[in-house]
């Protein structure tokens, strides 16, 4: 498997969390520039979800942002063209 899932979330909770894949190392572009500090994303609907600073809700779970644009996700193991 050389694409990366359509959506993928970083929390054990969410049923679009997968630990193999995580695991195994997966980078996003989103709109051109590197993100590392992702917690979802869906290429098909365009967006992705970071923390907001260090905001935690009651539950503990950090506070999110949905950003949207272009998102671009590959398998760090890969090798990426530059561009």
């Amino acid at each position: 498997m050389d694409t990366p899932p359509d959506r993928l979330s970083v929390n054990p909770k969410s049923r679009f969390h997968n630990e193999e894949l995580l695991t195994r190392g997966i980078g996003i572009r989103f709109n051109g520039k590197e993100r590392n500090n992702v917690e979802e994303y869906s290429v098909s609907e365009g967006w992705i979800r970071v923390p907001q600073g260090r905001a935690v809700d009651r539950k503990g779970n950090p506070i999110t942002l949905k950003l949207n644009g272009t998102v671009e996700p590959y398998f760090k193991d890969v090798a990426q063209p530059e561009g």
